[in-house]
């Protein structure tokens, strides 16, 4: 079905990196006029076709024009144009006789002049007229109504006796709880009025979910009729299923207190397709920017930012973007300079927004940023002072380089897949846990591409002492368990829910699950009772048969991807998931990954969270994210320059510090977004500013807590602060947020007071040596926030020390206080 467009104007090319602001909207009559749909297609005397005619600015602004447009048929006789009251009087049109005609619709402007557009229409089906469908209209109507949502009949037990299926994703199901239980109560055919199924929900008897129905609604006459015409069930032929759903307008640019009327189109595996606008479910992902109006089927916009309209029905999902800029084009400039392809595309969208970036980071701010996001790691009092005073104008480009040519990089990002794959003594025993972190760490040494990595590690066989990735089967060993695990970490989808039921946000479904389940139906774990190993020792091998069956259906499933067709390998099933997972061409993997990462260095991904990824959590910048994922397969799945690239962006190298057109802006990275440090870092960063190495049980002394193998070590400091348990594959399981124990633990706690005062610390050493106040401050302020103090701050701290009992209270005080502050706290 065709979207009708015509140019009222020629489009004003903005560049992306100047652009201009205006704190007061200015009204730009619509250059471009559209007209959904674009052809009409009405099937049956019960199937009509809503209208909507949108305008666009020279600006990209965007005006819902239905109400000002006027509609002529050509053949009044063949269809007639109606009024939906229910819906603000939008138009509609709606079937007289099987025959074809056209519709005119003319938009008269005084800025653009006097436009028209002509839609083709097309009706069959009057003189062989159906009753309601149950799954496209008698479940969709129970669906729009909430009955059978997971708090209400869908949910695992039901309510009141009467259960049917979550969003009604098993029809045959629901026919027979609607149809044949309860004494076949629910519908009466002789007399429809009758049927508890109309009673309740319009509150004739009592019911407890209130009052769901209206009498005279559209749900209410599709319920009667239906049971008028014997309580019809599915067809048998699968020529009616919904293949796909598609919104209109896809994108909307509005103003706060504006709407926009939407429609909503469902093609069907026939090839016909139908509005299905008032029965498909719609759901604002933030109401503060956009709130959905059930009654009128459309979006009103609240305040500024972007969110997305959840449209959904009969399984299938998508959405409709809805911007609201924080303010308006005008005739002051900004510039911003772009050192690659990240900077053109986040400032092409600040301009779609009206968001203003943040200043350039100050070196200070940078080389500490740096250090702690892509090594984890504090910079050294000498490296900063050295960085500092480097007149060099390519010296950060210099400073990526070597950073992440540096050792820490390993350590780091080791910890980071440690968390990700769950490496664990508690479920690899104290040698596969060894062996599984220290294949991590070759791979990151090695900087293994990562396609090449994910391939060792879904295809590994043998002893999990000696081949470190075959431990990954043993973290997750059923095959349900392993399809979740592979979904979530290498393709950052969340497919638990459809192990049970459809998944009720996205398109997945058993077959699905199951279908990538099965690969992993052919594995073998033998024991040391079964193949002479020692203690702990697990051999993972590939069994000669073995399968996995619908839950449903106890039909077995073949092996086969998402989105993808079947592939199976003879030898071993995971070689084919493997070949295809890692593909350069598999968007899904290369997304994830090129999300993950940008997720860990900004401070915020572009979907997020960022092992969430499906159609109704859409990324909030989708193009820098498709150039993002094309970059890192074209780069041979490299990590190391996809983070090169990321780093080397104006947009990472934004300052923290809001201006007044981006201070409410925590999504599109107008400015650098504050997060606390990491445990584990930290707790390092507090070592290297006191100068004092923590001990860990069984572990050289020295040994730094980002080089932790796993979380099995007893430190109240890294509990406290987050350091995930790896029970979970969820990145959530790393608690980023402050609290008071945290607070309390850094101000009275042993762990800063021991090493303040200790003999072999930071400050002990600087008295001994015989410094004076200022190069002790100095110093201090370069071992904590990696800057020099201002003179003001120098001044403070000269007198804090003189006013203290000793030289060496007021001392320790001066590094107690930058150890607890926010600058230190968190990197920024």
């Amino acid at each position: 079905m065709r979207v009708l467009k015509i140019h009222l104007g020629a489009l004003l090319c903005l560049p992306w990196l100047a652009w201009t602001f205006s704190s007061a909207a200015e009204p730009s009559p619509p250059v471009w006029m559209e007209v959904f749909p674009g052809s009409i297609q009405i099937h049956g005397p019960q199937d009509f076709q809503r209208l909507v005619v949108m305008g666009v600015s020279e600006k990209g602004k965007t005006a819902d024009l239905t109400a000002a447009a006027t509609f002529t048929l050509d053949d009044p006789k063949i269809a007639r144009i109606e009024p939906l009251a229910s819906e603000g009087g939008r138009p509609a049109v709606f079937p007289q006789a099987d025959g074809e005609t056209r519709l005119k619709v003319a938009l008269k402007s005084a800025a653009a002049g006097d436009r028209s557009l002509e839609v083709p229409i097309r009706v069959q089906g009057l003189s062989n007229p159906q009753p309601p469908r149950f799954a496209h209209d008698v479940v969709a109507a129970l669906t729009r109504l909430g009955c059978n949502s997971g708090s209400c009949h869908g949910s695992q037990y039901g309510k009141g006796g009467f259960k049917l299926s979550l969003l009604g994703y098993e029809p045959d199901e629901d026919l027979v709880a609607i149809g044949r239980e309860a004494g076949a109560r629910r519908v009466v055919p002789i007399d429809p009025p009758r049927s508890l199924i109309l009673l309740k929900p319009a509150l004739a008897v009592p019911h407890g979910g209130g009052k769901r129905l209206d009498p005279n609604s559209r749900e209410y006459r599709t319920l009667a009729s239906w049971i008028e015409a014997g309580v019809p069930g599915p067809p048998s032929s699968g020529n009616s299923q919904v293949e796909s759903v598609r919104v209109f307008p896809e994108a909307m640019l509005l103003q706060p207190g504006e709407k926009q009327g939407l429609l909503v189109l469902a093609r069907l595996s026939s090839g016909q397709e139908e509005d299905v606008t008032g029965k498909a479910l719609l759901a604002s992902l933030n109401d503060g920017v956009a709130a959905v109006d059930l009654a009128a089927n459309g979006v009103a916009a609240n305040g500024p930012g972007e969110t997305a309209v959840m449209v959904r029905y009969q399984g299938q999902a998508t959405v409709a973007r809805v911007t609201v800029p924080y303010r308006d084009l005008s005739s002051e400039a900004v510039a911003f300079p772009a050192n690659n392809f990240i900077d053109s595309l986040v400032a092409k969208k600040w301009i779609t927004l009206g968001l203003v970036p943040s200043d350039r980071c100050t070196d200070a701010e940078f080389i500490r940023r740096v250090y702690i996001d892509a090594i984890g790691t504090q910079p050294a009092v000498e490296e900063s002072a050295a960085f500092l005073s480097d007149p060099a104008p390519d010296k950060r480009e210099k400073l990526i380089d070597r950073v992440l040519d540096r050792p820490e990089y390993v350590d780091y990002w080791a910890l980071k897949w440690g968390d990700i794959l769950r490496i664990n003594r508690a479920n690899l025993g104290e040698k596969g846990m060894w062996s599984f972190y220290n294949w991590v760490r070759a791979a990151l040494r090695e900087n293994r591409p990562l396609d090449q990595m994910v391939t060792e590690l879904i295809t590994a066989q043998g002893s999990t002492f000696t081949t470190g990735p075959a431990n990954y089967f043993r973290i997750a060993q059923t095959p349900n368990d392993l399809a979740e695990t592979t979904c979530q970490v290498f393709l950052g989808i969340r497919m638990q829910c459809a192990q049970c039921h459809h998944h009720p946000f996205e398109k997945w479904t058993q077959d699905d699950y199951f279908g990538m389940a099965a690969y992993f139906a052919r594995l073998g774990l033998k024991g040391s009772s079964e193949f002479g190993l020692y203690g702990d020792e697990r051999v993972v091998f590939v069994k000669k048969g073995g399968e996995v069956s619908h839950p449903k259906t106890g039909k077995a499933l073949v092996p086969k991807p998402l989105e993808a067709a079947p592939a199976d390998d003879p030898a071993d099933r995971r070689r084919a998931l493997a070949r295809w997972l890692a593909a350069k061409d598999n968007q899904l993997f290369a997304r994830n990954f090129a999300n993950r990462f940008w997720g860990y260095l900004m401070g915020r991904g572009l979907v997020e969270p960022v092992d969430d990824v499906r159609v109704t959590n859409p990324p909030s910048n989708p193009e820098l994210l498709e150039a993002l994922a094309g970059e890192f397969s074209r780069g041979g799945f490299n990590q190391k320059e996809l983070m090169r690239t990321i780093l080397r962006s104006c947009a990472y190298q934004l300052s923290s510090w809001p201006v007044e057109w981006n201070r409410g802006d925590d999504t599109f990275y107008s400015h650098y977004l504050v997060r606390r440090l990491p445990a584990e870092v930290l707790l390092d960063a507090a070592v290297a500013a006191t100068g004092v190495p923590e001990s860990f049980s069984g572990l050289p002394k020295g040994t730094r807590a980002i080089q932790l193998p796993d979380a099995d070590f007893n430190s109240y400091l890294l509990k406290t602060f987050g350091k995930p348990k790896r029970e979970i594959t969820c990145e959530c399981e790393r608690v980023g947020l402050p609290n008071m124990a945290q607070a309390l633990h850094l101000m009275n706690g042993d762990f800063i007071q021991s090493r303040l005062i200790s003999s072999s610390g930071r400050v002990a050493r600087l008295l001994k040596e015989n410094k004076s106040d200022e190069e002790i401050i100095r110093e201090f302020y370069l071992a904590t926030v990696c800057r020099l103090p201002a003179e003001n701050e120098v001044h403070n701290a000269r007198s804090f020390i003189q006013a203290a009992p000793s030289r060496k209270e007021g001392v320790e005080d001066v590094l107690w206080s930058l150890c607890n502050a926010k600058e230190f706290l968190f990197n920024h």
